[in-house]
C-alpha cells in the first residue's frame, strides 16, 4: 500500500476505483486501522461511481506514530487529557492534506465513530474542501449526549491482546457488548478482522493518545451550526458505545442534514446493512452541487 507525507507526517493509504470519478474519503475510528473499511464495502461504493480512498489515521496502523511525544498517560486515563499531543482538528488537517497531496481539490467524506468526529472537524475547518459529508455512529463532543454504558466503556478499556488469536477473540467479545443485536452479524469476519489488524500493526499507546485527543477537543455543536455542506448522519438505535443521542444531536446541529436511524444497529457496520448505508451515502452525495 502507498504512503505519502501530508501535514508533515507520513500517512498510509490505498484507493479503489477510477481516479477520474468523484473522490470519497473514508475516515476510521478510535484505534481502528483503514482495513476496518471492508474491501467489499469499498467496492459497493465504487459501484456507485466513487473513487474510494481509505487511510490510517495518525498514531494508528502504518501511519506515523507519536511515540515519544510528551504525554501524561496516567493523567489522561484519569480524565485529564491536557497533555494530549494533538487534537481532532489536527487529524482533520491530516485528512485535508492527504487530499491535497493526492491532487484532489474537493471530496465526499465519510467517517465512523471517531472518524465521524474528524469529519465534523473537516466540515467546520475545511468545509470548502468537501462535496458532501457523512457522520456514522458519532457525536458532537457535547458531554450531555452520546454517552456509553458501563459495559461498553469496560470493553473499550480492555487490556490490549498479546497474540493474533487473542485479538480475534477480543474483537468477538467486544462485538457482543457494543455490536448490533437486531441485525445478522458475521462472527467469523469479526474474528478475522481482529487477527488481521493485530498482524498488520500494533500501537496501544496510540489508542490512548487518540482517546485523549477526543477528550481534549471539546464540543463542536456551535461550529456545526454554520455547516453548508450536504450532510448525512447515520446512527444505530442500539449503540451502547456512543448512544443514539449523539447522532440525533449531530443532525440537529447541522442545517439541512439528513438523519438515518437504523433499528438493531449497534456500534458497528454489519454486512447486512451495507446496501442501505451505501445507498444513503450516494443519495446524500447527489445533493452536492
Amino acid at each position: 500500500m502507498p504512503q505519502l507525507t501530508a501535514n508533515g507526517i507520513s500517512l498510509e493509504y490505498d484507493t479503489f476505483g477510477d481516479p477520474a470519478n468523484p473522490a470519497l474519503l473514508l475516515v476510521m475510528g478510535l484505534g481502528a486501522q483503514m482495513i476496518a473499511w471492508d474491501v467489499r464495502l469499498c467496492q459497493l461504493l465504487v459501484d456507485k461511481g466513487f473513487h474510494v480512498i481509505r487511510f490510517d489515521n495518525r498514531d494508528c496502523g502504518l501511519s506515523q506514530s507519536f511515540d515519544g511525544a510528551p504525554f501524561d498517560v496516567a493523567a489522561a486515563m484519569a480524565g485529564d487529557p491536557s497533555t494530549a499531543p494533538y487534537r481532532l482538528w489536527d487529524m482533520a488537517d491530516d485528512a485535508a492534506a492527504l487530499l491535497t497531496e493526492l491532487g484532489i481539490d474537493r471530496a465526499h467524506v465519510v467517517g465512523a465513530s471517531m472518524g465521524g468526529m474528524i469529519v465534523q472537524e473537516l466540515l467546520i475547518k475545511h468545509g470548502d474542501r468537501l462535496l458532501s459529508a457523512c457522520s456514522i455512529m458519532s457525536t458532537t463532543g457535547d458531554p450531555a449526549v452520546g454517552h456509553s454504558t458501563p459495559e461498553a466503556t469496560a470493553a473499550l478499556q480492555a487490556p490490549p491482546p498479546q497474540t493474533a488469536a487473542e485479538a480475534g477473540e477480543a474483537a468477538v467479545r467486544a462485538s457482543k457488548v457494543i455490536g448490533s443485536t437486531g441485525i445478522a452479524v458475521d462472527v467469523d469476519t469479526i474474528r478475522a478482522g481482529g487477527e488481521a489488524a493485530f498482524a498488520r500493526a500494533r500501537n496501544p499507546l496510540g489508542f490512548v493518545r487518540q482517546l485523549a485527543a477526543i477528550m481534549a477537543s471539546g464540543d463542536r455543536t456551535e461550529g456545526l451550526r454554520s455547516v453548508k455542506v450536504p450532510t448525512l448522519v447515520i446512527h444505530g438505535e442500539v449503540d451502547t458505545l456512543l448512544n443514539v443521542s449523539g447522532g440525533k444531536a449531530t443532525a440537529a446541529a447541522i442545517p439541512d442534514s439528513r438523519l438515518l436511524l437504523i433499528p438493531g444497529m449497534g456500534h458497528d457496520l454489519p454486512k447486512a446493512i451495507w446496501p442501505q448505508v451505501v445507498d444513503a451515502i450516494a443519495d446524500n452525495a447527489a445533493r452536492a452541487v
